[in-house]
Parts: C-alpha cells; structure tokens; sequence
C-alpha cells in the first residue's frame, strides 16, 4: 500500500520515514519527485489543519496521505505559539527568529513549562479522515542544546532525559509528541483499514 506524507518540510519527513520504517506500508514524499500544493492552514486547532492538509493532498494525488500539524504550547503564554508555531515571528519566519521570540516572550516569567502537540491525519481521496493526538511534556530553557533537532527542539528539556529533544534524537523518535500520535495510528492501521 502506498501512502503519501503531505508535507514540504524535509526534516518531518526524514523524522516520519523513521517512525514508520518498520511499517508494511511504501511512504511516497516530495523526495519522490511528487510535487504537491501548498495547503493553506487556516484552521484554528491541529486536528483541523492536520485534517485539511491530509485530504486536500490526498484528493489531489488520488493516493491516502498522511498529514501532520503540531507545535508548541506554553503555559505562561496561553499555549502560544500553538497552531502558529512555524510563523510566530512572522510570514517570514525561520527556526531562530521564532526561537528567538519565544525567548524574548519569555523573559522573566518563572513558570517554562511546555508541551510539544502533534496531530496525525490519515485520509483517502474519497473523504474519511481519522486523525490521532500525541503529546510530550517538557519546559523550556533560555539557552539552546544539541544540534540534531529542528524548530523549538534545542530549547524544549526534557527532565526525565536530562536532555533538549535535540541532544538526543534517537530516543526522540520513540518519545515525542509526533511518535506518539504515529504510534496510535500503527495501532489503528488494521481497524482502519477493514472500514475501506
């Protein structure tokens, strides 16, 4: 079975392939040469960006596709940046001009506690979504560590690892919020398909 990842973000991509590879599934990408249009995310939780995303692509391929929206939530921000972390700086924005406003934001407030959410939608082209939630809890720390992960990751600890998630990327792929909502769907897989 071929399944479509519906996403232009390579790093996500590499990070989902590696979850998924013991999967019995072919996971086709934008790496495949497929070239796919941009899904404007204007939903206002990760499950509605997620879905969208995940169905958008797979009507448009004609293949069941596989969509992931997620981001950080930080307490003493309201769960900002939320459904906006990859343009909390702006339209423009980069991996360290948000992690740099996350900081600034940031500055004084005592209470760092975060988590990292990612919403996983698996959809056909003929319409039937199922969507699964992960989550990891951590805070945040004022100065980046580790060199493996991408976005907030240099700066979201984790205390039972002692550890930002970009310091240990292996174990990464088994704990974060992505691999915990990758991990639902593997669970779900069968059920889902037997609905078809």
């Amino acid at each position: 079975m071929k399944i479509f990842l519906a996403t232009g973000n390579t790093k996500k991509i590499k990070e989902i392939e590696k979850i998924l590879q013991d999967f019995d599934v072919e996971i086709l990408s934008i790496k495949d040469g497929i070239e796919i249009p941009e899904v404007v995310e204007d939903g206002d939780t990760f499950e509605a960006n997620s879905a969208k995303k995940a169905l958008e692509i797979a009507r448009y391929l004609n293949i069941p596709s596989i969509a992931d929206d997620s981001g950080l939530c930080v307490d003493a921000l309201g769960g900002a940046p939320g459904v906006y972390s990859a343009r909390y700086s702006g339209e423009s924005a980069t991996d360290e001009t948000n992690n740099e406003k996350l900081i600034k934001d940031l500055q004084g407030v005592e209470n760092r506690k975060a988590k990292f959410v990612s919403v996983i939608t698996f959809a056909r082209p003929t319409g039937e979504t199922y969507s699964f939630r992960g989550e990891i809890d951590g805070e945040i720390v004022d100065n980046p560590k580790g060199k493996d992960g991408f976005g907030y990751d240099p700066y979201f600890y984790v205390e039972e690892y002692k550890s930002t998630l970009a310091e240990i990327p292996e174990i990464k792929n088994r704990i974060s919020h992505r691999a915990k909502a990758l991990e639902k769907f593997k669970e779900n897989f069968q059920d889902i398909v037997k609905k078809w």
